[in-house]
């Protein structure tokens, strides 16, 4: 069964690897002097000490972290971590089930709402942020402006998200700058497009909820008077996720409305396509393309949300599921961002890899997820039945596009490695992190908790195990222990989870001070395989390098297997490195446990290793 998950796995990716747009473009070389790191927080999480964790819970019940529970001391600690950018996730004002109608707010329906604390992803007023997270809701924007000054001040960038192709069906401003009208305001409902349209309508049909389905029941069957099986949407819209039905379906994204970039319904095009040889363009050039064409309403509503969040200081975006907005918009808005602030940080979420590149080119995105190919492989070996083969064979066929590639082995959408259902043990994610973190020069990011590896166990309600939720009130019992009552000092943690987090905090700040990592790459891997004895599938071997530091980087899978061998670095490698045949020092640099010789002989270097199982080791070569 390996073997034959291995073959099939190796075809598709060299399916991927064949396609010519890989081999025709050089690769970009990193602007970034250092690799960056990413901290993605749910921001309604993080602070909450409350432990109850009821299904369904309020706000009361399961409690909630605020914005000022990212007090100095939590910052200084995330930074110390080694990460150099945070990802607030959950910020812009979404809809919400707690009544903040003394502030001037609307209720929110439960019928499109998921969970009790809301999606954060069904933004609900863009010009605000979300009431739950203040401790006084009518100061909510200035303790969010407080919590940017401070992460400023213990040295990291702020990101939060932008969600361009929906909204929530009760989308609201409240607080919008002089000039700005909500989406949909001047939208003629009574036709299915118009370019300048905001929204896709049904018309001459109202929405219906959908039927919900496996014993669902909004807010679990508690009683709200707004929780009626209705919601007036007349004519009723698309739904987010594209679905033309008036009742769309339970597992639509019914709690949301997309949003029209100009694409007709057939899918042609309502605005100015890009000429080819403009993904060899920089941000200015298509900055000054876009100045005198007129784009649709949608593009321009974009743009104001973004640059009135730089204005505020925020250092960057993270764009949801961009690869569903045209790749023109993403020309528009990001060189539109980039000549306000040419070191913005755009992350975005897209799946297809056959987008890629277009998006990076064209879209002038800095960063995409490498999910589809570097992750899903690094996955099935933690799983036990992928090969540390396929790794060599992804890290080629990104080669163009690398440090581009944005690395993670969680993140709020995907399983927690601690879960049942993924590895079932945070300590199976240490090797597979040491290759996420030094396999190429993009940046690196982690999910709050996973540091102590956070299993993401609780039934919330809306959310269930193995994720930690992002609808519900909820506590995070590992992170719970580290925040030891908002002292943020690891006091409750279990010597397991020390043990973890110093792991990652070695790793990840090694990271941001190599130089060799934001260098050249060569996998060792295939060549060792064949030359040298015991080693398998199991283990994975790369160097990294520039003209000041050399790195052996070995990573062993097996949990239960310990392997001695002769590493071998072939004499390609040792010529570029400039070394002759003698002895060298070897250092290991995460634990300093190891340091050894290094012989090149004839050309070809060699030491002698024992990798423990799960360790990895990362060897700078001393001259």
């Amino acid at each position: 069964m390996k073997v034959r998950c291995y073959v099939t796995f190796l075809i598709l990716i060299g399916t991927f690897c064949a396609c010519k747009q890989r081999l025709d473009k050089k690769p970009v070389q990193p602007t970034m002097k250092k690799k960056a790191v990413v901290y993605q927080v749910f921001t309604r999480l993080f602070g909450n000490t409350t432990t109850t964790n009821k299904p369904w819970g309020t706000i009361e019940e399961n409690g909630v972290g605020k914005f000022s529970d990212f007090n100095e001391k939590a910052l200084t600690e995330i930074k110390d971590l080694g990460v150099t950018h945070i990802w607030y996730t959950g910020v812009p004002h979404h809809a919400v089930i707690n009544d903040y109608t003394a502030y001037g707010i609307s209720n929110d329906d439960p019928d499109v709402v998921k969970g009790r604390a809301g999606s954060p992803y069904a933004v609900k007023d863009y010009y605000n942020v979300n009431p739950d997270l203040a401790v006084d809701p009518s100061k909510r924007l200035e303790e969010f402006k407080a919590l940017v000054d401070r992460t400023h001040k213990v040295g990291m960038k702020v990101l939060i998200d932008i969600v361009p192709n929906h909204v929530a069906r009760n989308y609201e401003g409240l607080t919008n700058p002089d000039g700005v009208s909500d989406f949909g305001t001047n939208d003629n409902t009574s036709v299915e497009y118009d370019v300048n349209n905001n929204f896709y309508y049904i018309p001459e049909e109202a929405f219906s909820v959908p039927q919900w389905q496996n014993g669902y029941l909004p807010l679990g069957g508690e009683e709200n008077k707004l929780s009626n099986g209705k919601f007036e949407e007349d004519p009723a819209k698309w739904t987010g996720n594209g679905s033309r039905l008036a009742q769309p379906h339970f597992n639509d994204w019914y709690e949301t409305v997309k949003v029209n970039y100009g694409v007709r319904p057939d899918g042609s095009k309502d605005f100015d396509e890009l000429p080819a040889s403009f993904d060899q363009k920089d941000h200015a050039l298509h900055y000054e393309f876009w100045s005198d064409k007129t784009v649709p309403d949608s593009w321009n509503k974009f743009r104001d949300i973004a640059l009135y969040w730089l204005d505020f200081g925020v250092d960057g975006f993270r764009f949801d599921m961009a690869e569903m907005v045209p790749v023109e918009f993403w020309s528009y808005l990001n060189s539109n961002i980039k000549m306000k602030n040419p070191d913005a940080f755009l992350l975005a979420e897209v799946y297809n890899p056959s987008l890629y590149r277009d998006y990076i080119r064209k879209g002038k995105m800095d960063y995409l997820y490498d999910k589809v190919e570097l992750y899903d492989s690094i996955k099935h070996i933690m799983k036990g039945y992928g090969w540390t083969d396929h790794i060599p064979v992804v890290q080629k066929g990104m080669a163009d596009i690398e440090h581009h590639m944005l690395h993670f082995l969680e993140n709020h959408d995907e399983q927690r490695i601690a879960s049942p259902d993924f590895a079932g043990d945070a300590m199976l994610g240490k090797p597979a992190m040491v290759v996420s973190a030094t396999l190429s020069t993009s940046p690196t990011m982690i999910y709050f908790g996973q540091e102590v590896g956070e299993p993401g166990a609780e039934d919330a309600g809306f959310g269930k195990p193995t994720r930690t939720s992002i609808f519900d009130y909820i506590g995070v019992p590992h992170h719970q222990r580290w925040m030891n009552d908002g002292k943020f000092d690891g006091g409750q943690l279990y010597e397991e989870e020390k043990n973890l987090r110093d792991f990652y905090k070695r790793l990840l700040n090694f990271t941001i001070e190599s130089e060799a990592l934001m260098g050249e790459y060569q996998e060792i891997h295939f060549y060792n395989k064949e030359h040298t004895e015991s080693y398998d599938h199991r283990v994975l071997s790369f160097v990294r390098w520039s003209p000041n530091e050399k790195l052996i980087i070995l990573s062993n899978f097996d949990a239960h297997k310990s392997y001695d061998f002769n590493i071998k670095v072939p004499a390609d490698i040792i010529a570029k490195w400039g070394l002759s045949d003698g002895t060298y020092k070897l250092v290991e640099e995460l634990y300093e446990k190891v340091e050894t010789r290094f012989i090149v002989q004839n050309g070809e270097g060699g030491v002698e290793i024992q990798l423990e199982p799960l360790e990895s080791l990362i060897l700078s070569v001393k001259k």
